[in-house]
């Protein structure tokens, strides 16, 4: 059982605060919770909202439809109307004279009870608690939580959501709530989680120029600097800081940066520089609908060909896409290890829906576990940073440390010196294109779940893997067929031998992904799985739910 609640209204109407108390009392209730948000790209006015989802069991995304909806304005009220479910129950702060509406003076409330007017987002959170009817002291704990050493404004506030809390109970609609299930009271992003990872794996320098939806995981390495020993710095701009980021990795610090398809774009010479000088540099980006500025606060999955083609000349590079919270936090170590063990750039595609969303789920230990770099003490007199070697990876060490670490942009030799000699070139750029059989020796399979002799299966990557692991679960609990999904969290390099036997398997083969042209789709084409196959595409800014694919899905 879940319930899915909507809160919309302009920015500065506090309608985040609302959400954020719900999801804080929530998840110390031990319900399973799944918060979601859709924000315009401007401070005041518009029209946002963010969900919140709450159930008994494991969630992994949002729902289409609210089951009610909290209107702190007249104009939420009118757009998203229409975009609620048949039974749904509508709250407006304001005055509507329409039976199916309810209305609650919000502000007057707050005022009543000794609060403010920016107190009623409390008032509000308190009435959809007493709604749902769930003890009040979650919610006050999470209250005295989150103004801690606030006297003054804790009791305000706690009278504000006891006063709602009131008003919640004397509303006549009835709502089904979930039992909680004693879930873990942890809250995350997979923004949050991406920059635990990092810091926990020993990056100690993280630079960005700020861009919306990478800012996110930036913003928590800020945050956490202090504890992990982390130089975060903004610089001017994308090219810098890529080029900051070689800098950095030459001397043998793991670093990382985080952007967006726009801010990427930028980086593409710094990225090439790092594929001939054989870094192993680490870029998050956060995807947004393109192209150009786009939608800045949507989400999409538009850059997947970008990431794989992205710099001039050849050079090897691993791509990776989480698609669940957790992945969020393991692919980036894995991210990190890879791009050291093997010398190369590694990029990891996430977007603004799968950064900003908010789950509950027992935290990995935040406990400094640093990868292993891969260097070595080079003897001064037979050091050489490029050597030949039969899987491609040359000995790599820190300059300053004894031997001389000579790096050239150019092609060079094993020496690292600047050489235009044919041969030299030759060797070189066939001992950097030798990575590859690695890359694919530590491959990550694609996860399957349902059923195993499946007639139908879903292909997804990154994010949409919430939608369709809810809707496979859902086809093989109630509706025909056996129904399967395939998700991949390494997108390049592909190993199509391996491949091949998992995805001839099923009779008919939907490959799901947020953009318009099924980049992933054609992807795997190229690389050679030539099977029928379709694609069920989403492109508005809006992340793919499991009632999108009941709709596109033909069976």
């Amino acid at each position: 059982m879940d319930i899915n609640i909507r809160i919309a209204g302009e920015a500065g109407q506090g309608l985040v605060v609302v959400g954020n108390l719900l999801v804080g009392a929530a998840a110390a209730a031990g319900l399973q919770v799944f918060s979601g948000k859709s924000y315009m790209s401007r401070i005041r006015g518009g029209l946002n909202w963010c969900d919140l989802r709450f159930a008994d069991r494991e969630l992994f995304g949002l729902k289409e439809r609210p089951d009610l909806l909290l209107a702190l304005n007249e104009t939420a009220l009118e757009i998203l109307r229409e975009h609620t479910a048949a039974d749904a129950i509508v709250l407006l702060d304001g005055k509507d004279d329409r039976p199916q509406t309810m209305t609650v003076d919000f502000t007057g409330i707050a005022k009543q009870s000794g609060g403010t007017d920016i107190m009623g987002n409390t008032v509000a959170a308190g009435t959809i608690w007493g709604m749902l009817k769930y003890p009040l002291e979650f919610l006050e704990d999470f209250l005295r939580r989150e103004f801690a050493g606030r006297v003054e404004i804790i009791a305000k506030n706690l009278a504000c959501a006891a006063a709602g809390y009131r008003k919640g109970l004397t509303l006549p609609a009835k709502l089904t709530a979930p039992h909680p299930v004693h879930a873990p009271a942890s809250v995350t992003t997979g923004a949050a989680m991406i920059g635990l990872a990092g810091a926990a794996s020993g990056v100690k320098f993280a630079t960005a120029y700020p861009m919306t939806p990478g800012t996110a995981t930036l913003n928590w390495l800020a945050a956490a600097s202090d504890r992990y020993g982390i130089v975060v710095e903004q610089a001017e701009d994308e090219i810098a800081t890529v080029n900051m980021l070689c800098g950095a990795v030459y001397a043998g610090v793991p670093a990382m940066t985080t952007t967006s398809g726009g801010g990427f774009a930028l980086m593409a010479e710094g990225l090439a520089l790092a594929g001939m000088m054989e870094l192993p540099i680490f870029i998050l980006v956060a995807q947004r609908p393109g192209p150009a500025t786009g939608m800045p606060t949507r989400t999409a999955q538009e850059d997947l060909k970008f990431m794989i083609n992205a710099g001039h000349g050849e050079f090897r590079r691993v791509v990776y896409a989480p698609g669940t919270h957790r992945q969020c936090h393991d692919l980036t170590r894995i991210a990190l290890e890879t791009a050291h063990r093997f010398q190369v750039p590694a990029l990891m595609l996430t977007d603004q829906y799968l950064q900003d969303a908010e789950t509950n789920l027992e935290l990995p230990g935040a406990e400094y576990r640093p990868i292993d770099r891969g260097l070595v003490d080079g003897n001064p007199e037979t050091y050489v940073r490029y050597a030949e070697s039969p899987d491609g990876v040359s000995p790599r060490a820190i300059p300053g440390h004894g031997v001389a670490v000579v790096c050239d942009s150019d092609e060079h030799d094993e020496a690292g010196h600047l050489s235009e000699d044919l041969a030299v070139r030759i060797r070189q750029q066939e001992k950097r294109l030798r990575k590859n059989a690695g890359l694919l020796e530590f491959f990550l399979m694609p996860e399957v779940c349902g059923a195993a002799d499946a007639d139908v299966a879903l292909v997804s990557w990154g994010s949409t893997y919430g939608a369709c692991r809810e809707y496979v679960d859902t086809m093989n609990s109630n509706g025909p067929g056996k129904f399967a999904m395939i998700h991949f969290s390494q997108l390049w390099p592909l190993p199509v031998d391996r491949l091949k036997p998992l995805l001839e398997r099923p009779r008919r083969l939907m490959v799901v992904e947020g953009n318009a042209t099924g980049q992933f789709r054609a992807l795997l084409r190229e690389v050679g799985i030539t099977r029928e196959m379709s694609g069920i595409n989403r492109y508005d800014g809006v992340p793919i739910t499991a009632e999108y694919l009941t709709a596109e899905v033909k069976l």
